[in-house]
């Protein structure tokens, strides 16, 4: 019995060897031909996001923790004013989502051109370059700010036992209209499910998304 589970468990972990290897050849391939393609994507909202708002930048970077809790530095389209971090403070107390998340449906700081791209999720884009650079995966859980996490209990944390991901079970499941718990949870039937094929077909999923917008704010 005990060769038997010895034999079973190997399998398991040259299955997740070869998962893995095929995700992140697929994550190189699929994000490089992405910001090849999307480029001129790229080059109208820059222009758009400068005409607004001249005084910031055109992209947003911000710390996030990936596997295992690492840090590194993920990128978005700005959709905020230039001092949005000065001001969160001052609304908290009209967060709208439960747990270790803020968000706000009518958030003053974010702009007209900014609502517009994070209705379509076009704000999260520049990502393709975390993906290239192998700090995410284009489907697995979000990223959260450490702040977020210096308040998660042992069991959130479960969700950082994987690379992050561009999208996920969440952001097909209503996004910003599902609570941190719920969030959670779909995280981790993600990992304990994951395979190429359901990872494709969440990429698949959120192209829907992208077209018919299903919470973003």
């Amino acid at each position: 019995m005990e060769y038997l589970n010895d034999h079973v468990d190997t399998k398991y972990q040259e299955h997740r060897y070869v998962y893995r290897s095929v995700k992140r050849l697929f994550d190189l391939v699929a994000s490089l031909i992405g910001l090849i393609l999307l480029s001129p994507v790229f080059l109208i909202v820059a222009i758009a996001i400068k005409i607004e708002d001249p005084s910031g930048s055109v992209f947003y970077s911000q710390i996030r923790l990936g596997k295992r809790q690492q840090p590194f530095e993920m990128f978005k389209f700005r959709s905020m004013v230039a001092n949005a971090e000065k001001l969160k403070e001052k609304l908290m107390e009209q967060n709208e989502v439960e747990g270790a998340m803020f968000k706000m449906k009518d958030d003053p700081r974010v702009t007209k051109v900014g609502k517009f791209i994070r209705k379509y999720s076009i704000d999260e884009l520049p990502q393709l370059l975390n993906v290239l650079l192998g700090e995410m995966s284009l489907v697995g859980p979000r990223p959260p700010l450490p702040k977020e996490v210096s308040s998660y209990t042992e069991h959130d944390k479960l969700r950082l036992t994987v690379k992050p991901g561009c999208t996920g079970l969440w952001q097909i499941s209503g996004r910003n209209d599902v609570g941190f718990e719920e969030m959670v949870s779909l995280d981790l039937d993600y990992i304990n499910k994951r395979t190429a094929y359901y990872d494709v077909y969440i990429l698949i999923r959120t192209v829907g998304v992208f077209l018919f917008p299903n919470g973003a704010y």
